[in-house]
């Protein structure tokens, strides 16, 4: 008598078998039920039992279990024993667990068995339900049959935990076929045959036709000549198969273990191109037709056999690399990739040109500055259809790598006794700095370009006929409210109006210069150059900015509180007595010949240039897109130009730029 906790061993089983699994491991008993009996015409039906409540929508009932019926040994006292044990360890050889029938009990709610078996000369039944408590066998009766034959009717019944995912017989049958196919396969071998039909035995479908006549053309080898591979001293082999019409299936790598399927992994982890199906083109008479199919490559070996795990729903060893096992799931599913790969090989190869001309249109329309990264990247594991988002992430990694790279072998050059020993190293890291540094200079070019047509539509008419407010174009220059504490140099646009402003020590936009009511000009910047960087120093020149919006000039009115001129000689003379103070607190160094520059930025109506000429006396420049004075008194230079003159002029800096580095 039995005494083992069952709810216990189910509820223990790990992840990895599906719902298809207890069905596939009863097919599997027929067969070893069949072979035992050395049966020459095995046959295996495979009864689907569905709803007898028939759907409003009149398509085809639920499934709700399965009738699995054989013509084998039958259940002998033998078989009934090992049945009863368990990890019976009586199909080892064929490799058993000892273990499937707990497997049913995690599915399904109900497992019974009806056999009729010869026993000396006579043929006896034996049916039997599997308890759910402490008895494997419960309900057992022997009795004296009048069958002709031996064999066994196992019925799986009533699904747990929601539906079975199909319903069309074809479609359960394609699933049964992928996990028993290496049965259908095997060299020197002779599969029983195996049919799935509904309850009543119509619309019955010969599984083994899948592959051998009639429907073969469903499943369909590929030969590849290299297809056995070893790792750590094991061999494994792999097969590859078309499978057509695959509905919203992918590519597999599925692993076997005793000619089951064990696991089954997507190809496209390992070769992203596998992520889409293939086409056959097949040609009648005059007209040619695609035929849509997916690969699977199904992987055998000693290896795999030794340690699938007890529920056949995976393996001992990890799938990562680990010190107790010396091979990893992945290390396997790799190496069989490369063979589906080989054998899809023009296929494959002309996605992976699709992809790279799709990342080269990306670099050359988007990210110039990624040319260099671009020629020597590996895109092995972009996705086939990668978005722009990932490209460019790709590219930055590559990027990133690449500096890396680099910065380790230049602590490694600079480590070593003497340079000059090493004059080719020094020569090649120099080579790939420059271009790194290529990739960073065309990044920062096209950027500019970018800017350049933000600003030329910010000074063009709205939809509703009116123009930006010069907050709109200050904030592409200059964001307001902000320093150049809040906002690095990298993040403001000031090359627009003049590129020495790129290198300036303190930046205010529109911020008070003492105190909230005090002054605020637009822009003010306490220049210092790049190659005189140092302290507040007073020979360091004074710039101050303000912007007007766009083809606005009511402030050249008698009335108006806002003349800008007005303005800039006001800050000027406040920095001057000492009014305003560094963002730390210090004193603006100021001396007599302190430079000061002052810029208005508006558009040159009629009306600002006779303002200009007649009550400023100012100079027209050379274009006559900008104004100047010279303030001697305050030291003080002031140029009053047009918003389209920073913008052609900025365009004219910068357009040799845009045209060597194509963009």
């Amino acid at each position: 008598m039995s005494k083992i906790n069952i709810r216990r061993a189910v509820e223990n089983i790990k992840s990895g078998t599906t719902i298809y699994t207890p069905v596939v491991d009863m097919i599997v008993n027929a067969i070893q039920a069949i072979e035992s009996k050395k049966e020459k015409d095995g046959k295996i039906t495979v009864l689907v039992e569905r709803s007898k409540q028939l759907e409003t929508d009149g398509s085809t009932p639920l499934v709700e279990g399965f009738a699995i019926v054989d013509n084998g040994i039958g259940f002998t006292d033998e078989n009934r024993e090992s049945f009863d044990t368990l990890y019976s360890v009586q199909k080892m050889t064929e490799g058993g667990k000892g273990f499937g029938r707990f497997v049913c009990l995690k599915y399904f709610e109900d497992l019974s068995v009806e056999s009729d078996y010869k026993d000396s000369k006579k043929f006896k039944r034996r049916t039997f339900r599997m308890g759910k408590e402490h008895d494997i066998i419960i309900d057992e009766r022997v009795s004296l049959s009048d069958a002709k034959a031996s064999g066994s009717k196992i019925r799986l019944r009533t699904i747990k935990h929601g539906n079975f995912p199909d319903r069309k017989l074809d479609t359960i049958a394609t699933h049964l076929v992928e996990r028993l196919l290496p049965y259908f396969i095997t060299q020197d071998y002779v599969c029983p045959k195996i049919e799935i039909a509904e309850e009543d035995g119509s619309n019955s479908i010969t599984l083994n036709n899948y592959v051998n006549n009639g429907l073969s053309s469903l499943i369909k080898e590929i030969k590849v000549p290299e297809s056995v591979f070893h790792i750590s001293g094991h061999d494994f082999s792999s097969r590859v198969f078309k499978f057509y019409n695959p509905g919203n299936r992918k590519s597999k790598i599925s692993l076997v273990a005793h000619k089951r399927e064990v696991t089954d992994t997507p190809i496209h982890n390992y070769v992203p191109e596998f992520i889409d199906e293939f086409y056959d083109e097949i040609h009648n008479d005059d007209s040619v037709t695609n035929r849509n199919y997916i690969i699977k490559a199904y992987v055998f070996g000693q290896y795999l056999d030794i340690h699938v795990s007890l529920e056949r729903g995976g393996f001992d060893f990890h799938r990562d690399q680990d010190l107790l096992y010396a091979i990893s799931q992945n290390e396997i599913e790799k190496a069989a990739s490369d063979i589906a790969k080989k054998a899809m090989g023009d296929d494959i190869k002309g996605r992976q040109e699709k992809k790279r001309a799709r990342v080269e249109s990306y670099v050359e329309e988007q990210a110039p500055w990624h040319r260099e990264t671009f020629k020597e990247l590996d895109l092995s594991d972009l996705p086939f259809k990668a978005s722009s988002e990932e490209i460019e992430i790709t590219l930055q990694t590559a990027k990133f790598n690449s500096e890396v790279s680099i910065k380790r072998e230049v602590d490694e050059l600079l480590s070593k006794s003497s340079i000059e020993d090493h004059k080719a190293d020094v020569t090649k890291i120099v080579e790939r700095i420059s271009g790194t540094s290529k990739n960073d200079l065309i990044h920062y070019i096209a950027s500019r370009k970018h800017v350049l047509e933000l600003f030329k539509r910010s000074l063009e008419l709205n939809q509703d006929g009116s123009y930006s407010s010069e907050g709109l174009v200050h904030d592409i220059i200059f964001p307001r409210k902000q320093d150049s504490e809040t906002t690095p140099f990298k993040e403001h646009n000031l090359w627009l109006v003049d590129e020495r402003l790129n290198f300036t020590r303190y930046i205010s936009s529109d911020l008070p210069l003492n105190g909230p009511n005090s002054a605020r000009p637009d822009l003010l910047a306490y220049d210092q150059r790049v190659l005189f960087r140092g302290d507040n120093e007073p020979g360091n020149p004074v710039t101050i900015f303000e912007f007007k919006k766009p083809q606005r000039d009511d402030f050249v009115n008698p009335s108006s509180k806002e003349d800008p001129v007005e303005q800039i000689v006001r800050y000027v003379i406040q920095i001057k007595d000492g009014d305003f103070k560094t963002p730390e607190g210090r004193a603006i160094l100021i001396s007599d010949n302190t430079p000061f520059y002052g810029y208005v930025v508006c558009d040159l109506t009629q009306k600002v240039v006779k303002w200009l000429q007649r009550e400023k006396d100012f100079k027209p420049m050379p274009d006559h897109l900008g104004w100047f004075q010279w303030y001697n008194n305050i030291n003080l230079y002031v140029e009053v130009i047009s918003w389209d003159k920073v913008l052609k002029d900025a365009n004219m800096r910068n357009m040799i730029f845009f045209h060597k580095l194509g963009v």
